[in-house]
């Protein structure tokens, strides 16, 4: 689902708050002196800091090596089931944040996803089950922990300077909190102006549909959470989209009137398709980050296929290279484009975040089976990778018997017609079995060569037509 911290077009006040500044407008530091908010300001993860005028100051010196450690959060509402692409900026950003010794939370929304955001919504979201709520909270859980572990795991040198991570879930303040002590404590130092001068709000007020009181009250149980978060776990910072500005200025409010303390905003980038879309559920186009919705093979591939004119941005959005080395990669790549350098080293960072090593090498051996015809791949596939390779793919399972010709495996597959045209097809090239074209209808089948190691054959008819053979009783 969508970045739930924050989401709001824009905001409009009658005593406005200080407008925040985009961080590339202020000046320079040396990389010295820059530290975290500096450093990713360079690599444009942090696009802007709240509020206004002198808060990255501020906010740079509470985050300076030496003083004690910052906590962040950032929340994830489960409207589905698994994290995608689009959420892995809000994620490097905690992650950043971390590897900078300072302590970070996940907040998967299990209360405020049965609200439903109605940010940038002409209409109400379809409500959710309170037990659909539940599975998807859990999912997003153990995906926020295997991004965590992986990071710590695989990208991180060692030492004990990376920070605390938590993944909590706010059905767990905000399932509990009594509706009449919310209205009275934090419900009081909310102002109506403000919330229904919201520039949705005030589409959906005109609307037909109208805008129910649920959805109306769904960002004051946002700012709730960096309240309830700042009380527990002492945070100081909120992350989140950099469509999300208004949000954040909400939690801000609500802490600094009801605690004093200085605390502070922090939005990252947007990721859309080259339509501008922003990639997701709503818009149809989410990759997902959970393997049984976009296998590893699929996630390689996505940033594989990614343009130069994206691929250095997002080697610094999505992965932990230095800034020097990413420089030298895209020197070699303008040298040998031919090799697509930078493509295959974001899709192995990003992959191996993702599902790990193991999961990198899964995407690897699909992909040398898939494009470069690879035997030794196929034989080492899973049966999981075959499906997830060829997921549309008929599978077959057949006993091999003697003289067993390339003409009878297509047919028992029902990968060709019967009679001629089927039989011209072979003799036409047509047809494949492992990555070798046949051409003779009466090739005997060989183990080893037209049956793998691992049992399996695959048939390609046509340009895209595969079928999957497992073979019994070898």
């Amino acid at each position: 689902g969508p970045i739930r911290i924050i989401k709001s077009n824009s905001w409009h006040r009658t005593a406005p708050l200080p407008a925040p500044r985009p961080l590339h407008e202020r000046a320079p530091r040396s990389r010295s002196s820059a530290g975290l908010l500096a450093a990713q300001c360079e690599r444009g993860l942090f696009q802007e800091v709240f509020p206004g005028q002198g808060a990255e100051e501020q906010l740079a010196a509470l985050l300076e090596p030496g003083r004690p450690p910052v906590t962040a959060y950032c929340g994830f509402d489960p409207t589905a089931d698994s994290l995608h692409v689009g959420h892995l900026p809000a994620v490097a950003a905690l992650l950043h944040f971390q590897r900078a010794g300072h302590n970070v939370v996940a907040v998967v929304g299990g209360a405020t996803a049965r609200l439903g955001d109605p940010s940038g919504r002409l209409r109400a979201r379809e409500p959710l089950a309170a037990e659909r709520v539940r599975d998807n909270a859990r999912a997003l859980r153990l995906c926020l922990w295997r991004l965590f572990e992986n990071h710590r795991r695989l990208l991180w040198a060692g030492g004990p300077g990376l920070g605390r991570a938590e993944v909590l879930d706010n059905a767990r303040w905000l399932g509990r909190r009594p509706l009449l002590g919310f209205l009275c404590g934090a419900g009081g130092r909310l102002r109506m102006g403000t919330l229904l001068s919201r520039q949705g709000c005030r589409e959906r007020l005109r609307s037909a549909e109208g805008m129910s009181l649920a959805e109306f009250v769904y960002p004051a149980l946002q700012a709730y959470d960096f309240l309830h978060l700042h009380r527990r776990r002492g945070c100081r910072v909120q992350l989140g989209g950099a469509d999300q500005m208004g949000n954040i200025m909400s939690g801000y409010e609500l802490v600094t009137k009801m605690t004093g303390t200085d605390v502070f905003g922090i939005t990252v980038p947007l990721i859309t398709s080259t339509t501008g879309d922003k990639l997701g559920k709503t818009a149809g186009n989410a990759v997902w980050l959970n393997r049984d919705k976009t296998s590893p093979f699929e996630l390689y591939q996505f940033f594989v296929r990614q343009q130069d004119n994206i691929v250095e941005k997002y080697l610094k959005l999505f992965t932990f290279l230095p800034l020097e080395e990413i420089a030298h990669i895209m020197e070699m790549h303008a040298k040998e484009p031919e090799k697509w350098g930078p493509q295959k080293r974001l899709a192995a960072e990003v992959t191996k975040l993702v599902h790990g090593t193991e999961g990198l090498e899964s995407a690897k051996r699909c992909t040398r089976a898939l494009y470069y015809s690879s035997v030794e791949a196929l034989e080492a596939m899973s049966d999981q990778e075959l499906q997830e390779l060829f997921k549309q793919a008929p599978s077959a399972e057949l006993v091999l018997e003697p003289g067993m010709s390339v003409l009878d495996l297509c047919r028992k597959a029902n990968a060709i017609q019967d009679g001629p045209s089927g039989y011209q097809k072979i003799t036409d090239g047509g047809v494949s079995v492992n990555g070798i074209r046949v051409t003779n209808p009466e090739t005997v089948l060989i183990l080893g060569q037209h049956i793998l190691k691992n049992g399996v054959s695959l048939l390609r008819v046509g340009k895209k037509n595969y079928y999957i053979i497992k073979w019994l009783q070898l």
